[in-house]
C-alpha cells in the first residue's frame, strides 16, 4: 500500500487490523547505538504536527518515515535514530494522536485499536495498556504504541471511550480490550 493511502478503519475488521500491525515491520531502532550528532531542528507539537526548522512538514508521508525512526531513550528525551546518527527531536507533549477508535466485542471480549496520526494501529492491551492521568483541564488519556513511546489519546476519542466504559457498568469506570481491564482513573 502506497504510504499516502490509509485503509478506512470502520472497514477493518480486528484480525485484518492485526495482520496491518504485523506488516509494519519497523526499523529495529532498539538496536542502533550510533554516536549522538546534534539537533534534528525538528518538534513534535502538542497537536501532533511534526516541524522542521519552524516549519509543518506538509507531506504525510515523510512524517510516517520520520515516525519509523523516532525513539524515547532512557532518560526520557526523544532521538531519531538510524544506524548511522543520532539527532535530537522536541516532543512537547506525547510523540503520537490516537485519532481513531475501533471496537469489536463485548465485556471481557471487547478489543479496542486505535489509529494513529502517523497511520499506524495499536490494540489497547497488557503490552499496549491504557492510561489515564489528570491535567489541569482534565483527563488526560494515553495508550503505549512501542518502545516507551506512547499516543495522547485525542478528546473525541476519550469520550468514545467513556461512552463505552458507562455502558460497562464497572466500579471504577474501565474499559476491557485484549483480556486486560483499564480504569478509566489516574492510577493512585
Amino acid at each position: 500500500m502506497p504510504m499516502d493511502e490509509l485503509p478506512d478503519l470502520a472497514t477493518l475488521s480486528l484480525p485484518e487490523i492485526a495482520a496491518l500491525v504485523e506488516q509494519q515491520r519497523l526499523p529495529p531502532v532498539e538496536r542502533w547505538n550510533p554516536t549522538h550528532c546534534g539537533d534534528s531542528e525538528m518538534r513534535i507539537a502538542r497537536d501532533g504536527t511534526w516541524f522542521h526548522q519552524g516549519s509543518p512538514i506538509g507531506r504525510p508521508a515523510m512524517v510516517r518515515l520520520f515516525s519509523t525512526i523516532l525513539r524515547r531513550e532512557a532518560d526520557g528525551g526523544y532521538v531519531l535514530v538510524t544506524p548511522v546518527e543520532k539527532l535530537d527531536i522536541v516532543v512537547d507533549d506525547l510523540p503520537f494522536l490516537a485519532v481513531e477508535l475501533k471496537t469489536e466485542g463485548s465485556g471481557r471480549d471487547t478489543a479496542l485499536a486505535f489509529r494513529l496520526n502517523t497511520g499506524e494501529f495499536v490494540t489497547a492491551d497488557e503490552s499496549h495498556p491504557l492510561a489515564f492521568e489528570e491535567g489541569p483541564d482534565g483527563p488526560l488519556p494515553s495508550i503505549l504504541v512501542r518502545g516507551g513511546l506512547s499516543a495522547r489519546i485525542v478528546r473525541p476519542v476519550y469520550y468514545e471511550l467513556a461512552a463505552l466504559a458507562i455502558g460497562e457498568g464497572a466500579e471504577p469506570a474501565g474499559v476491557w480490550s485484549g483480556g486486560a481491564f483499564f480504569a478509566l482513573t489516574p492510577a493512585a
